[in-house]
């Protein structure tokens, strides 16, 4: 539409949007703006648009806004190559012009506890060994860039270099598929390399005067100035380098290696590794390798989570003799923990998301953990969850599946499903369901781990998280209002429609406060099968401000005695939690006494259905 209005009756407009819901809603936009006539969408991709039968001729200008945090990962090299052979004259104009990707080495021990599991468990010493001497590699982060807000950590990072240019990408011609550059860097301070944080920077004319910086805020730079507001569609990049880091002293200089393909971006500092590291054991360890999220590296690496964890599972298996232990999510940890903690245990993990990796993995590691294989078993069958009725009548010759026939001392959890550490927190709730589904093969004193859930909330300031959701009404002189409820929008909805819960990292969220105490709203007994569950409390202000809305985590309680619990609030940063946004943000206080305009509490219901995690959630402000 901007380009349709710059051009005004002097050129034609074609549009491409391969989604179709998309591509329907922009044509309604273009409606509601009566630029309908003067834009042709196809609902294509551009690399299937033909000159000839979808545009009259080759186009004389290229619009594009296909980058992501680290610049080429949603196919924007690609997708240039194409419009350059296939659809554009010779010397066209583009917008962006090119752009120039940034990069800064740091120390970081929270960097480099999101992904060195061996480096982190070596000052461990509670006799689990996730990363056995010798194995290194056996668990890992993927090799790739991560996005993050780099200011929320600014406090503990530690800068070891000025920035420096890695990539000049040209839009104005055709761009190359891949490339490599080699970077001397001067270190600035004494420490550890344990990352190297990188950003990008669009020159969006070709005079040069119109830019776009994606820096985090401590970087000082004329294509930065006027760019601070947080927003959660561009981040900094977090890379990291493998181990411990690369220990550096000021004023030395390193050579960092930088290649890119179609779709990523990839670095390598020149690091000789001693004859005696252990990694050079790691033979054909790749065949057994785990990935996991950088967050659940760090959980795993967590010795308060560790200790919390191990005393639950060992005053679990206090005074039972030959216990069948089941593991119902993918928790390699409480398996590990679970073997070695009882020499007459037997596990029987269902590792519904790693399965046969799970079972590889195990294997691996059980040497190094001081138990065998003939205790512990993970069912090849790819079901969710195993009942009863599943093994009546079967043959197994292993003798942990037919123990599985008997009855069920112990049903453990943490709950961590892999590959779902973005959903919302309470649809962790599937162990409940997993729990019910294996209620027939429960002993009858068979102890459930964890033994509830509470889903705590606190009232909370987050303007900048808001004002990233808000509905959207004029953009540059053009009616957005109508994408609002496709596209999610939660605040200044029109009653009685109310946006989604979110899953956000609250840390990462930019300027936060906290407006109320911690209050329950729902318990989750799980010694008895799933249902559905309601609460209300009410909550007084602790504190004056705007409330935006709620943040929701679940406190998983492990034990019977409620003295172990895993909390996964915002104050622990591997977790994500559930935010619901006001359609409106409202003034409060402490008692409302500042102003009649302020309310001093809130009343909040719940209703959670478990079997489809589906959450309602009500407000009264008093």
């Amino acid at each position: 539409m901007m380009a349709a209005r710059a051009m005004g009756l002097n050129g034609t407009v074609t549009a491409c949007e391969s989604y179709l819901p998309m591509a329907k809603l922009m044509r309604k936009v273009l409606h509601r703006n009566r630029m309908g006539k003067a834009i042709s969408v196809f609902n294509k991709r551009s690399d299937e648009l033909e000159v000839g039968v979808d545009i009259p001729s080759r186009a004389d200008v290229l619009v594009s806004e296909i980058l992501d945090s680290e610049l080429l990962g949603e196919g924007l090299i690609p997708t240039l190559q194409h419009a350059y052979d296939k659809l554009l004259v010779e010397n066209p104009l583009t917008v962006p012009f090119r752009a120039v990707t940034y990069g800064q080495l740091v120390e970081s021990t929270y960097l480099w506890k999101l992904h060195d599991l061996s480096g982190i468990e070596a000052k461990v010493s509670d006799g689990i060994h996730l990363v056995p001497t010798g194995s290194d590699s056996i668990i890992q982060v993927k090799s790739r860039q991560y996005p993050m807000h780099c200011d929320a950590i600014r406090e503990e990072i530690k800068l070891l270099s000025e920035p420096f240019e890695i990539f000049e990408f040209d839009f104005w011609k055709r761009p190359e598929s891949n490339g490599e550059t080699k970077v001397q860097v001067k270190v600035i301070d004494d420490g550890n390399i344990h990352a190297i944080v990188s950003w990008w920077v669009l020159q969006l004319d070709r005079e040069g005067t119109v830019f776009y910086s994606t820096a985090p805020r401590w970087i000082n730079s004329p294509a930065s100035i006027g760019y601070w507001d947080w927003c959660d569609h561009w981040k900094q990049c977090v890379w990291f380098f493998r181990g411990k880091g690369m220990s550096v002293s000021r004023g030395e200089e390193v050579l960092l290696e930088a290649s890119h393909t179609e779709t990523s971006v990839s670095y390598n500092l020149n690091v000789q590794v001693p004859k005696n590291d252990t990694r050079q054991h790691d033979h054909n360890i790749r065949d057994f390798q785990l990935l996991l999220s950088p967050e659940r590296i760090a959980i795993y690496g967590d010795s308060k989570w560790r200790s919390s964890v191990l005393a639950a599972v060992r005053n679990a298996l206090q005074g039972r003799v030959n216990p069948l232990c089941v593991v119902v999510d993918d928790s390699i940890f409480l398996t590990l923990l679970a073997a070695n903690l009882s020499k007459t245990s037997h596990v029987l993990s269902l590792f519904p998301g790693l399965r046969e990796k799970g079972a590889q993995y195990l294997e691996t590691v059980v040497k190094a953990n001081c138990f065998s294989m003939d205790r512990v078993e993970v069912p090849e069958k790819r079901k969710p969850c195993l009942t009863l009725q599943d093994t009546r009548g079967k043959k197994y010759s292993n003798k942990l599946l037919l123990r599985f026939l008997s009855q069920v001392d112990m049903l453990i959890g943490e709950p961590y499903y892999y590959a779902n550490e973005g959903m919302l927190p309470w649809q962790n709730l599937r162990f409940w369901k997993d729990r019910t589904l294996l209620d027939p093969v429960l002993s009858e004193d068979a102890l459930i781990m964890p033994c509830k859930g509470i889903l705590k909330a606190r009232a909370m300031s987050l303007p900048d998280l808001w004002s990233s959701r808000r509905c959207l009404g004029d953009v540059e002189g053009f009616d957005h209002s109508i994408v609002n409820t496709t596209l999610g929008a939660c605040g200044e909805l029109p009653a009685p429609k109310e946006g989604p819960f979110l899953p956000f990292s609250i840390w990462q969220c930019g300027e936060i406060k906290e407006l109320s105490e911690i209050f329950t709203i729902l318990e989750f007994d799980f010694s008895k099968p799933i249902s559905s569950c309601h609460g209300t409390a009410q909550v007084k202000f602790t504190e004056g401000g705007i409330c935006h809305g709620f943040v929701l985590w679940v406190d998983w309680i492990m034990d019977t005695d409620n003295s172990i619990v895993i909390s996964t609030g915002p104050e622990h940063r591997y977790w994500k939690q559930g935010v619901k946004l006001l359609s409106k943000p409202v003034a409060v206080g402490i008692n409302g006494c500042n102003s009649n305009s302020e309310y001093g509490s809130t009343i909040v219901e719940a209703l959670l259905e478990p079997s489809s995690s589906e959450l309602i959630l009500k407000h009264a402000f008093l």
